[in-house]
């Protein structure tokens, strides 16, 4: 998985991974949101539009990110979800109720 970021100002960053996200990247991405978060941006935008699949490890990263995102008052928000499957597990799951998702 690549991870590209972009800077908008000095509270909002887009994180955009390509690939897939599994157990054996999701670790990357959680240290880059991290990183992020640690160093002061309050909205966190992913963008999912270069995703082509994610597994339970990468579920479980998001959840516990937005945990965090939320203890510190900011926003985690996942936009471009191209994938047909991807938008019907986050469906499934109601994952939407959790994170706020464009598209």
């Amino acid at each position: 998985m690549e991870i590209k970021t972009k800077v908008r100002d000095l509270g909002q960053v887009v994180v955009s991974p390509a690939g897939g996200i599994d157990s054996s990247n999701s670790q990357s991405l959680k240290a880059e949101l991290f990183s992020f978060l640690e160093a002061g941006y309050r909205k966190i935008i992913i963008d999912f539009s270069q995703v082509n699949n994610i597994d339970s490890s990468g579920l479980g990263r998001l959840l516990l990110f937005q945990k965090r995102v939320q203890e510190k008052n900011g926003v985690l928000v996942i936009k471009n979800v191209k994938d047909s499957s991807i938008r019907a597990m986050f469906k499934l799951i109601h994952l939407d109720k959790v994170i706020q998702i464009n598209n």
